[in-house]
C-alpha cells in the first residue's frame, strides 16, 4: 500500500514525530455545508445518497476541497450494519433513525446473523475502493463503525432514546439475550471493517456513542469487552502498511486506561477530558484524539482558535513529542458555519507548528 503524500495522521497514530497536529472532523462530510445539502437533494434521501457509491464519495471529499483537513472518513452511516442483518432502517422526517423490525422477542433475537458485508453491504465497499482513486493518496481514508453497544441501542429501542429504558431492562433482566445481540454484533462490525481494511482504508475508527450511558461495571462487561474482542479481530496490517484503529467512547475519560488497554493505536475524547491529564495517565500506550466542544464552532473565528489552541496546549503542557489528532469531541453539529471551519483547522495547523520550532 502507497503512503499518502501527507501521512501526517498516520504518523501521529503510531506516535512518531510529525511537522503539525493532524486534524479531521467527526461527521466533516455532513449537513452544515451547502454543497452536501445540494448533493443529498440529488439523492432523494440520506439512504439512497449512502447506497450510492459515487455520492458517498462526492460528498466524502467535500470537505476536503474546503479545508486543509488531514483526512477523509468515508460517508457512510453506523445503522447500515443492523440494517444489512434485516432490521429494516428508515428515517422519519423530524425524528431521525428508526427500524421497522426491532429486536423485541426472544426469537428474533435468536434469529440474528452477521451479515456478509461483501454482499449486503458491498456498495460501502465499492464507496471506499471509489474513494481512494478519488483521493490519489493525497491524505488517508478513515473507514468506521458503531460499536455493538451502540448497535444495539437502535436496533433494540427501534430508534434513538433518551433513557434506553428497553436495552438496559435487557441487560438487567435478560443479560444472555443481549449478551447474544452483542456478540452477533461484534462479528458483524468485525467483518464489516475487516472489508473496509480490504478495499482500501487506511484507518478505522469504532464509535461508541452510548458506551457512556451504562454503569461502571456494566460499560466493562456489555461494551468494553466487545470493544476489545473487535480489535483483536481487525487485520493489522495491508499491503505492507500498519492499519491503526481508534476507539471513541462519548462519556468514557473513566475508562481511559481500560480502553488504552485494549489493543487499540488510539483512544478518542470528548470535550469532558483533559488531554493534558489524559497524557499523564496513559504515558505513550496509545495515541489520542480530541476534543474541543463542537459548539465552540459557533463562537466568533478568533474565539474559535484560541479554544483550538488551548486544547493544543493541554496535550503539550504533558511533555514533547507525538501521539495527538486534533478533532472534536463529538460530531459537528449541522449549523456550524463552515467559514468556523477553517478558521479551527487553520488555527491547529499554525499553532502546533508553532509548539514545535526550537525555543529562541
Amino acid at each position: 500500500m502507497t503512503r499518502p503524500k501527507n501521512d501526517c495522521f498516520l504518523r501521529a497514530l503510531a506516535r512518531q514525530p510529525v511537522e503539525f497536529t493532524p486534524v479531521w472532523l467527526m461527521r466533516q462530510a455532513g449537513r452544515y455545508l451547502p454543497e452536501y445539502v445540494e448533493t443529498r437533494r440529488r439523492a432523494g434521501s440520506f439512504l439512497n445518497l449512502c447506497k450510492n457509491p459515487s455520492l458517498a464519495c462526492e460528498v466524502t471529499l467535500q470537505p476536503l476541497a474546503r479545508y486543509d483537513l488531514d483526512a477523509a472518513i468515508l460517508f457512510s452511516d453506523i445503522l447500515t450494519v443492523p440494517d444489512a442483518m434485516g432490521l429494516g432502517l428508515y428515517f422519519a422526517d423530524g425524528e431521525g433513525p428508526k427500524f421497522e423490525r426491532p429486536l423485541r422477542e426472544e426469537w428474533e433475537i435468536r434469529a440474528l446473523v452477521a451479515p456478509d458485508p461483501n454482499d449486503r453491504l458491498r456498495y460501502v465497499m465499492d464507496a471506499v475502493v471509489e474513494i481512494r482513486r478519488a483521493l490519489s493518496n493525497s491524505v488517508p481514508l478513515i473507514g468506521f463503525s458503531g460499536s455493538p453497544f451502540t448497535l444495539a441501542c437502535y436496533m433494540i429501542e427501534g430508534g434513538a432514546s433518551d433513557d434506553f429504558r428497553r436495552v438496559k431492562t435487557m441487560l438487567y433482566e435478560r443479560p444472555d439475550l443481549l449478551h447474544h445481540v452483542l456478540a452477533v454484533t461484534a462479528t458483524a462490525v468485525t467483518d464489516y471493517l475487516n472489508a473496509q481494511i480490504e478495499s482500501g482504508a487506511q484507518a478505522v475508527m469504532i464509535f461508541d456513542t452510548w458506551g457512556g450511558a451504562l454503569s461502571h461495571s456494566a460499560y466493562r462487561e456489555f461494551s468494553l469487552a466487545y470493544l476489545e474482542r473487535i480489535v483483536a479481530g481487525l487485520i493489522r496490517e495491508r499491503d505492507g502498511s500498519v492499519v491503526p484503529s481508534i476507539v471513541f467512547t462519548k462519556g468514557g475519560g473513566l475508562w481511559l486506561e481500560d480502553i488504552a488497554a485494549i489493543g487499540c493505536d488510539a483512544v478518542g475524547l470528548d470535550w469532558t477530558a483533559s488531554l493534558g491529564q489524559a497524557r499523564r495517565r496513559i504515558g505513550d500506550r496509545v495515541a489520542l484524539q480530541g476534543n474541543l466542544d463542537p459548539m465552540v464552532l459557533f463562537a466568533q473565528p478568533e474565539v474559535v482558535a484560541a479554544e483550538a489552541r488551548r486544547v493544543l496546549d493541554d496535550f503539550h503542557a504533558a511533555g514533547p513529542g507525538g501521539g495527538h489528532v486534533f478533532n472534536l469531541g463529538h460530531g459537528i453539529s449541522q449549523f456550524s458555519p463552515p467559514d468556523h471551519v477553517a478558521a479551527l483547522v487553520n488555527a491547529v495547523h499554525e499553532h502546533s507548528r508553532a509548539l514545535r520550532r526550537p525555543a529562541g
